[in-house]
């Protein structure tokens, strides 16, 4: 038996409990899994709140993200003891995820643990530091340097935009943090944010087109937020767009794209290739500031997991929450 949330919807009610869970009821994959640690993700605070629908299949253990060591495998890549990381491919939504002790996934989802983190670490970056990456790398394929301008990370407190704004002052970028929350201005600053904006100068209905402030953006919120970050976007400039925050909707024309040949780059950490999250993690290895991904970081215990993504939902978290099992 092992302890693992356990989401249900019978009769159009749900319920989300820290159940026992036999070992025989883990669904089929080809390599078992202890995980150390799993952490909250947006994606997870919906799940376990049930204000999307996320969860396709029912029952479902939620965890989009995990660490730890293998126990068993019949898969070539994977042997006992190996330690791994996963973040995406459907788990938590269509496979049970990782917000249990025990997981049965494929080996083909799973990503070798680099070895400058440990799975405490690797779970402080998770999904949402794995997206950031994505991000800054579109942003550097774009050809955006540092000398280019000012690059906005907007949603900055949560954890895209807290672990992107560290990756981008590491690699010498001026970045502008819009937030709603000014009392985190010097969480923002710590994390490497030059100058601060508020949210609200965003969120509002804008014109198509405004004064050219960005070299580039990463944008976790779409909506009216997406659409005022590409209208303010320079001439030849990118914006990375990987989240909907304030929603799905993007309420623009056509002008920021075919007048200022602004490049809107879409980025999904779900179903990217191995070779690209190698890749992305690789250069997480290489560049995160460890003391900076520290500061981002407060821990949750397994059974205040229910808590803490309300927190989430309701707009009271900063950075990343990490659960250790």
């Amino acid at each position: 038996m092992f302890k693992a949330w356990l989401l249900r919807k019978e009769n159009g009610r749900f319920s989300a409990t820290l159940s026992a869970v036999d070992e025989r009821e883990l669904p089929e994959g080809d390599v078992l899994l202890q995980v150390q640690h799993s952490t909250l993700n947006y994606k997870d605070a919906l799940a376990l709140t049930d204000k999307a629908p996320v969860v396709r299949k029912w029952p479902m253990v939620p965890g989009i993200d995990g660490a730890g060591v293998v126990l068993r495998s019949s898969h070539s890549a994977w042997k006992a003891g190996d330690r791994w990381i996963l973040n995406g491919f459907g788990v938590g939504e269509t496979h049970w995820g990782c917000l249990a002790e025990r997981a049965s996934l494929r080996g083909d989802w799973l990503v070798p643990l680099p070895g400058r983190f440990d799975t405490r670490q690797a779970m402080i970056i998770g999904t949402a530091g794995y997206t950031a990456m994505l991000c800054v790398q579109a942003i550097a394929r774009h050809g955006v340097q540092a000398a280019d301008g000012d690059v906005l990370v907007t949603g900055a407190t949560g954890g895209v935009g807290s672990v992107a704004l560290g990756l981008l002052a590491q690699r010498g970028y001026r970045v502008v943090a819009a937030t709603g929350k000014p009392a985190e201005a010097g969480y923002l600053r710590e994390l490497g944010a030059a100058d601060i904006i508020d949210r609200a100068t965003l969120s509002a209905p804008g014109k198509p087109l405004q004064k050219e402030r960005w070299a580039a953006v990463i944008d976790t919120a779409g909506s009216h937020i997406l659409a005022n970050a590409c209208a303010q976007t320079r001439w030849g400039g990118v914006v990375a767009a990987c989240g909907l925050a304030q929603g799905m909707d993007f309420p623009t024309s056509v002008a920021p794209f075919i007048l200022r040949n602004v490049t809107l780059a879409g980025v999904d950490s779900v179903m990217q290739p191995l070779a690209a999250r190698r890749a992305a993690w690789d250069a997480l290895a290489a560049e995160i500031d460890l003391a900076r991904l520290e500061r981002m970081a407060h821990d949750v215990p397994l059974d205040q997991v229910l808590q803490a993504a309300a927190s989430i939902m309701a707009g009271q978290s900063r950075g990343r929450a990490v659960v250790g099992l």
